[in-house]
């Protein structure tokens, strides 16, 4: 754990918080020793917060073992929080001004019963020749914005139509270009856009236009919608596109990231 305070900041509550931080990022409970020793405190100083966060219920102990978890004040502020964020609407609003910015049709999508489904299309100066529209169920594996699902949903919200597409694949070989039609091939390349983070596809299958999509995040990482730019100018979407750059800010920006552990101890 860091030793200066941020600017502005209450050591021992950048601390205490740090901590609680450490007890959200566990997944579930964990020993007094090994919370203390992650956030790099004595055992003692850590417990006095966890008691401070017990009486407070954002803290519980679990059973016979001692061992510390997420309270039920917790929980109420999870649900209050995640209430006051609501990110679609927030990457709606936002979609006419990022159109203006890149130059190229932008569109929302959030996961529906069919799949990548869109809810919002911004139209750019320039006007696309395309079926696509508002209701639209893109594929998983041939669009940006269901590769965006493919790379950042739970893998049970996507894998029934994971396994269609990779049949329909199967069936007509060459649908997929070079992608491995294997589940092994599409782990790989989720893995590949979570690295870039950011999905892209070329003209190869909606000839002459290509697309860019990115994530927007909820605080466990998982995909609540995604953002996508489409034009006709494949320099756009390339790894030095100004569009590429813009449009991950515009994402992360909406995204909700839980901190890590890093706050300062205090002294003494």
């Amino acid at each position: 754990m860091s030793g200066a305070a941020r600017p502005g900041g209450v050591q021992a509550l950048d601390a205490a918080l740090g901590l609680l931080t450490a007890l959200a990022a566990r997944g579930g409970p964990v020993s007094l020793t090994e919370l203390a020793r992650e956030c790099g405190m004595p055992a003692s100083k850590a417990h006095r917060y966890l008691a401070s966060f017990q009486a407070a219920g954002l803290v519980a102990q679990a059973g016979r073992s001692g061992k510390y978890d997420l309270g039920p004040g917790a929980a109420a502020l999870g649900v209050a929080a995640m209430a006051r964020h609501d990110m679609v609407n927030r990457a709606a609003d936002g979609l006419p001004e990022l159109c203006a910015e890149t130059g190229m049709t932008a569109l929302l999508s959030v996961w529906g019963s069919e799949g990548a489904t869109v809810v919002r299309w911004e139209r750019a100066a320039a006007p696309l020749v395309t079926s696509m529209g508002l209701g639209t169920a893109l594929p998983l594996l041939t669009s940006a914005t269901g590769r965006v699902f493919l790379a950042w949903a739970p893998e049970a919200v996507t894998a029934a139509q994971l396994d269609a597409e990779l049949s329909r694949a199967r069936a007509n070989p060459g649908i997929l270009g070079e992608l491995d039609p294997t589940r092994a091939g599409t782990t790989a390349l989720a893995a590949r856009i979570r690295a870039r983070g950011h999905a892209t596809v070329d003209g190869r299958y909606i000839p002459g236009l290509v697309a860019v999509a990115a994530p927007v995040l909820d605080w466990q990482d998982e995909v609540q919608a995604a953002v996508t730019l489409v034009g006709t100018d494949p320099a756009a979407i390339g790894p030095d596109g100004a569009p590429v750059a813009r449009l991950q800010a515009f994402c992360r920006g909406l995204s909700v990231r839980a901190p890590c552990c890093g706050a300062a101890e205090e002294k003494g």
